[in-house]
């Protein structure tokens, strides 16, 4: 995604680990460091019961299940060591409490693969790194947006319950480039449920995307928290967001609005659904109407795109710009002419004060724009209910 006031420097993630919300978590702590809780929704948690109800090496749930411990009670001590014994399909993988420092990658083979983090508490289970963007490869050359992700999963039929997932590069580190994008989630199968995580970046942080434009990969995201500053949910995918928090931070390098957007999809043409927010909430750090609501993405790998958004009975907290919630990212492709829609928002943010700058559905409109709609014949399914 372009960056918005590249050059800008921010105190953003580690600054805020003592200082806010879910943001004061853990991330900096080595790999070798459990963060265990002594007892979860799940059952106990902690050194002689780490993977609290979901066995253990000894006590396996099924053949097909696998243990992370960053301190060496599991199978595996890293994710990606544990994903890349799992070969083939319908794998579990039981995360104990802990931070992972390193990146992941869910090849397409690895199809129906589960992740669950033990204690039931995302905040105890956390897969972070911090690549940007600009950011040097060993090799040669920099990452990119895309290979910025701390995770990427291109299998379908991938879900996880209770895992942080995040990227904690801060602006400071790179001053003066303009490869601030740092994914922490990059998901492109087709089936990718999220049940109970969260999602912890800055700019880009969720990037819910494909494997190819002809891609109409469907995501499901359920009682989840993303936070971030530009663009921070993003892609192409066909997404649907039930009973979502999402968090926009402040950015104190920035002398004015706005601080940046929340949604930026880039809806393929030829998909009817882009992502669709469902009774979820935005709140924010910043002060008052410094953020978009969204601005719409037309990569130049893809000129045809068509984003759409349906935000639907959602609370819109003030940090939100209530009279003018979009904005263009290129003047080419003004955000009226893309599909972006309302119903029934309520809060501050949701005020009409300037209608065309609110497009609205119309009730029979808004019969169509479900999650059943968007999803399909596919019902996603928590892996612990």
């Amino acid at each position: 995604m372009p960056s918005h006031h590249p050059g800008a420097a921010t105190p953003g993630r580690r600054s805020l680990l003592t200082a806010g919300f879910g943001a004061a978590l853990a991330l900096a702590l080595p790999a070798t460091t459990a963060t265990a809780s002594p007892s979860g929704p799940f059952g106990p948690i902690g050194p002689s019961a780490p993977f609290g109800r979901f066995g253990s090496p000894a006590a396996r749930l099924t053949e097909r299940t696998l243990y992370v411990h960053p301190g060496g009670l599991g199978d595996h001590t890293s994710v990606q060591a544990a994903v890349s014994a799992a070969s083939g399909t319908g794998w579990t993988l039981v995360l104990a409490p802990g931070t992972y420092r390193e990146t992941v990658t869910v090849s397409s083979a690895r199809t129906d693969m589960t992740w669950i983090g033990a204690s039931g508490d995302p905040r105890d289970v956390v897969v972070v790194y911090d690549n940007a963007a600009g950011t040097p490869r060993p090799e040669g050359g920099t990452y990119g947006t895309s290979g910025s992700a701390t995770t990427t999963v291109q299998a379908d039929g991938f879900t996880a319950r209770g895992v942080t997932f995040a990227n904690d590069f801060l602006r400071t580190d790179l001053p003066g480039n303009p490869g601030t994008q740092a994914v922490a989630l990059k998901a492109q199968g087709d089936r990718s449920a999220f049940f109970h995580c969260r999602f912890l970046g800055h700019q880009d942080t969720l990037y819910a995307d494909s494997m190819s434009l002809s891609a109409f990969a469907r995501q499901y995201f359920a009682h989840c928290h993303v936070e971030g500053d530009v663009d921070f949910v993003f892609g192409r995918a066909r997404a649907v967001f039930e009973h979502c928090h999402f968090r926009t931070l402040v950015r104190t390098d920035l002398a004015g609005a706005p601080h940046g957007f929340v949604f930026a999809p880039s809806t393929a043409g030829a998909n009817p659904y882009g992502f669709l927010a469902s009774r979820c909430r935005i709140t924010s750090e910043a002060p008052d109407g410094y953020y978009k609501l969204a601005r719409p993405w037309v990569p130049s790998s893809d000129t045809s795109a068509w984003p759409s958004l349906v935000v639907r009975e959602s609370v819109l907290g003030a940090g939100i710009d209530a009279v003018a919630p979009y904005a263009n990212m290129r003047d080419a492709y003004p955000w009226q002419a893309q599909r972006f829609a309302e119903y029934r928002n309520t809060g501050r943010g949701a005020a009409v004060t300037v209608p065309e700058n609110r497009p609205q559905l119309a009730a029979a409109e808004a019969a169509t724009a479900t999650r059943e709609t968007y999803l399909g014949d596919w019902e996603p399914r928590s892996p612990c209910e």
